[in-house]
């Protein structure tokens, strides 16, 4: 860690009030705060208590005066080939148009409103317009199922739900409504309106009367409409936002106003370095955290144009991203490792076709970026590639590169170091002491969790405590729930989750440093590992890789040869005991639509089990393809 940013990371916790006192100034306050921090109550933390704001305000409002006519959301769709882009001003009537639309149906302060919506500019005016009116969105990812939509429908209790026909995905139409109103349907807390965007994807879109509006009409009445922002205490509740792969009752991470505004505002300038008047293009989606911090909130706090793409990174073809960051001169971009992966088997020449002098950094995060993307998109870009490691709890980087403080020299497959307020800790699972240089432990942090972090679970204070709190013996630390190790120049580098831990034969190994030997082979482009049971050793690695070409398991033959060439350099990075029991190649890995790889599921299949809800999975091909594979093994 560099001299200088140790002592800005030094201060954060050893006087956080102080260090959380200066960042306070990069957002605006209606009411200034009595005191910094509360923390009476621990694990639950209170910042900038008494103070108001508002973070629509903050992100579309403040910018009127120097900047009104500048970009401020460039909305692109390459499956429906519309592209719109709207200055603040432009950007400002739109939430209010919203805002007011709300209003008339009855929404308030603190009432939450559901959005289920496809990448779209109406889901972001949605998302700032109760912002607006203080008003508590939860964002729930387009097309998710019925159940799962149903479940957080009856949890956050939403008067009004706004949605759309259809979203789009490789040019094939995902209709909404019909799971929508089958969500309502098994709801036991329906909300009493919804709000339609009809795109013309589905004709005839069925709607049910005194209940579903159309979004045209409504904005077509409140034109001309100016909402006052609602000032709230900085600890009020902004948004929920339900996390990805729970099971029984949704566990909802609330997030508050202040702290967020501040924690976000803070991220841009000392980690992302955007800076006002640039464009800032994240590939994520505004279903998940990173489209809520880094493509509503963040970049437009910082005064930044926004992108929201509504498409996949390879149509019309490989160079899609890139055509984006020449056109809008984008300053920064943030993407996934599996997006750059998936551009691996593209044409290396669309690196090159566009001009990306505007670009300043890409930050990946999402899942472990391995060492061979990461060194084939930076020598491919010749740009800095910032890996970053957060949660959906967090809201914003827990390990990354502070670039706007301190520009430390990378190391390939690490996400970096501890950033700024977080008491970082690697801690003994059983004993909870911490380990010492290249041990492993679980990545901890100690209370209080800084501005931005969750605040609890939505009406559940007790699971917050139990589920997030509880799980390292002896100490009061918050669990991230995933291995790591810290290097003697003190970079950290993440295993894989505590639960992802495979057993083989009294050696604890993590899934992570399996798949990091497997994908250093030339010809792989792509590497699940999981644990499966067996009678003799406990559990063994099983692999499911996708190659850069095909072609080279054209026989039987061939297909073995690899495969003991995958299990020797395994041998060769972690020694034998390392060795995955198979290699199965495969054409794709089963995963969730933001990306996730379905660990539990491909497991299940392994283990002869049933696979679980597969409510999120991207194609249901791919589990196919694992069923065959192990099919086959066993014949």
């Amino acid at each position: 860690m560099g001299t200088k940013y140790e002592q800005f990371h030094e201060r954060s916790i050893s006087d956080p009030e102080g260090f959380w006192g200066e960042q306070a100034s990069l957002i605006d306050w209606h009411k200034p705060y009595g005191k910094v921090l509360d923390y009476s109550r621990p694990p639950f933390a209170r910042w900038f208590v008494g103070g108001e704001t508002n973070l629509c305000h903050n992100a579309v409002d403040r910018h009127l005066q120097d900047r009104p006519d500048q970009n401020a959301l460039i909305f692109i769709s390459t499956e429906t080939d519309v592209e719109r882009v709207y200055s603040f001003r432009e950007l400002h009537a739109e939430v209010n148009r919203c805002a007011a639309a709300m209003q008339s149906l009855g929404v308030c302060k603190g009432d939450r409103v559901l959005i289920y919506m496809p990448m779209i500019a109406e889901a972001c005016f949605a998302i700032l317009a109760c912002a607006r009116i203080g008003a508590i969105h939860s964002v729930v990812f387009g097309g998710f199922a019925s159940h799962s939509l149903a479940s957080r429908i009856d949890d956050a209790k939403p008067k009004l739900v706004i949605s759309a026909d259809a979203g789009s995905r490789v040019g094939k139409v995902v209709p909404y409504k019909p799971l929508l109103d089958e969500a309502i349907r098994l709801s036991k807390f329906p909300p009493q309106k919804v709000i339609l965007v009809d795109r013309g994807l589905v004709p005839d879109m069925t709607r049910v009367a005194g209940r579903d509006l159309d979004w045209a009409e409504l904005r077509a009445q409140h034109m001309n409409a100016q909402v006052p922002c609602v000032w709230l205490e900085s600890n009020e509740p902004s948004y929920i936002l339900y996390t990805s792969g729970t099971t029984g009752k949704p566990k909802g991470v609330q997030r508050d106003v202040g702290g967020h505004a501040v924690a976000l505002a803070a991220s841009m300038k000392h980690i992302y370095c955007g800076n006002p008047g640039e464009t800032y293009f994240s590939t994520s989606d505004i279903g998940w955290v990173v489209g809520h911090s880094y493509i509503i909130y963040g970049p437009l706090i910082a005064g930044m144009a926004t992108i929201m793409y509504e498409g996949t990174p390879v149509r019309p073809d490989g160079g899609i991203l890139w055509k984006i960051v020449e056109q809008y001169k984008v300053a920064v971009m943030f993407s996934a490792p599996t997006a750059i992966r998936v551009l691996k088997k593209q044409d290396p020449a669309f690196l090159k076709k566009y001009d990306l002098s505007s670009l300043k950094y890409l930050f990946l995060a999402g899942e472990p970026l391995d060492q061979p993307t990461a060194q084939w998109i930076s020598e491919g870009l010749g740009r800095p590639i910032i890996d970053n490691y957060w949660q959906t709890e967090t809201g914003w980087p827990i390990l990354s590169n502070p670039m706007g403080v301190e520009d430390i020299a990378r190391k390939f497959g690490s996400p970096g170091f501890a950033m700024y307020g977080y008491n970082l800790k690697l801690l003994h699972e059983s004993t909870g002491e911490e380990v010492g240089t290249d041990e492993k432990g679980v990545v901890a942090i100690l209370p209080p969790l800084p501005p931005g972090c969750m605040s609890t679970v939505w009406g559940d204070d007790e699971r917050f405590v139990s589920t997030y709190f509880e799980t390292i013996p002896g100490k009061l630390a918050y669990s991230t729930f995933d291995w790591g190790i810290r290097d003697k120049d003190g970079y950290y580098f993440i295993l894989g989750r505590t639960d992802d831990v495979i057993n083989v034969a009294g050696h604890r190994l993590g899934t992570r440093e399996i798949e990091e030997a497997i994908s250093s082979h030339a010809a792989i482009a792509e590497v699940a590992v999981i644990g499966v049971a067996d009678q003799l050793k406990g559990q063994v690695p099983v692999a499911f890789a996708v190659l850069k070409d095909p072609s080279l398991i054209a026989s039987g033959e061939a297909r073995m040869k690899l495969e003991g060439e995958v299990m020797k350099t395994v041998d060769q990075q972690l020694g034998a005991i390392g060795r995955p029991a198979r290699v199965h190649f495969v054409t794709l890995l089963p995963k969730t639509r933001s990306g996730k790889v379905l660990r539990r599921s491909i497991q299940a299949i392994c283990e002869g089990r049933d696979p679980g809800d597969l409510t999120t999975i991207e194609d249901q091909s791919a589990l196919q393809q694992v069923r065959d594979a192990v099919g086959a093994s066993r014949s």
